[in-house]
């Protein structure tokens, strides 16, 4: 596996998108957030993997993958979470979408295959 992508079973399994545009408001404690988060997420049951990028401009797009809509539900009822979600639309967001989606198909390959 490359680093930085998610090891995901055989679908059919759950995505959360999450794309978010960043405020300059307190980089150092975003950082520290995102990273409790995905500690945080990785220890929930249904929990299959993450992957994120941000560009310099702020944009950013983390996909998360969950075994069903249940284990989607209980992370985002997840206290630590919501009070994270509360203070990203307070403080550190411009702009955000969550999508979620059933993955029914799936494969990968190399770019020089």
């Amino acid at each position: 596996m490359i680093a930085g992508f998610a090891s995901t079973p055989a679908p059919p399994y759950w995505m959360v998108s999450f794309t978010s545009a960043r405020t300059a408001v307190d980089g150092d404690a975003y950082a520290e957030a995102a990273a409790r988060m995905l500690e945080l997420a990785s220890i929930q049951p249904g929990f299959l993997g993450a992957e994120s990028v941000r560009d310099s401009a702020g944009l950013g797009i983390t996909l998360s993958y969950w075994t069903d809509e249940a284990a989607i539900a209980a992370w985002r009822a997840h206290p630590e979470h919501a009070a994270v979600r509360a203070r990203g639309r307070a403080d550190w967001y411009e702009h955000f979408e969550v999508r979620v989606a059933k993955v029914e198909r799936a494969y990968s390959g190399r770019a020089d295959a």
